[in-house]
């Protein structure tokens, strides 16, 4: 947010003082995924990030864990696949010398890790408690 907010002072300063700042329109709009793609574990684990709530706390017991399982491995397929399109992206970028979304690629990672930990978390437990993962996370 703060590399947001600096290129944005940077562009304005430059219009009003008469000097030219280049590319402060696209190292904003990294700062941009940067803080959107950094914050994304960060909120996963403090049990803040988007769940399919709504459907999973109809079930209890295996079939919830069994629900847990399903969506928790597919999330951690796409945060994979799309972290692994990110950091190829990233490294072509620097392979032909342009700008890269290096941030971008980090967070995505730092996501697919965050999702596997979880993933393995659940498949370690065997089944659900009786509460489930929601009842269980909020008294730790």
């Amino acid at each position: 947010m703060i590399g947001i907010a600096a290129c944005i002072l940077t562009a304005l300063t430059g219009v009003i003082f008469g000097f030219t700042t280049r590319s402060m329109d696209e190292f904003a709009g990294y700062s941009m995924a940067a803080s959107a793609f950094f914050g994304f574990s960060y909120t996963f684990h403090s049990k803040e990030h988007i769940r399919v709530s709504l459907l999973i706390q109809r079930f209890q017991g295996h079939r919830r864990w069994w629900l847990e399982i399903w969506c928790t491995l597919l999330g951690s397929l796409l945060a994979g696949f799309f972290a692994w399109h990110s950091v190829k992206m990233t490294v072509v970028s620097w392979q032909i010398h342009e700008l890269s979304q290096s941030s971008m690629a980090i967070g995505t990672v730092v996501l697919s890790i965050a999702l596997a930990d979880r993933l393995v978390s659940l498949l370690r437990e065997g089944s659900m408690p009786k509460g489930g993962v929601q009842d269980k996370d909020r008294a730790e």
